[in-house]
């Protein structure tokens, strides 16, 4: 499984809403929005990542406060 689809299963498996997607630096980007229980243990399991992934680094940063997120947590085009 690729890392965006893991953090997709993960998300979903937490209730999550937003998305994921491949950066062009070869990154992925990430934006999940939900409890902070369920966060962090998100940012915890994308810590680890898929078996077939190496993970260099998670940074996390906040969102801008009127973004509203809803719906399922979806698998977005390259960027």
């Amino acid at each position: 499984m690729g890392f965006r689809y893991f953090a997709q299963s993960e998300a979903r498996r937490l209730g999550l809403s937003g998305w994921v997607r491949n950066r062009r630096e070869g990154a992925v980007e990430v934006l999940a929005q939900g409890p902070l229980d369920r966060l962090e243990l998100f940012e915890q399991r994308l810590c680890q990542g898929p078996g077939t992934a190496r993970v260099d680094a998670v940074r996390r940063q906040p969102a801008s406060p009127d973004l509203l997120l809803t719906g399922d947590f979806i698998v977005k085009e390259d960027l």
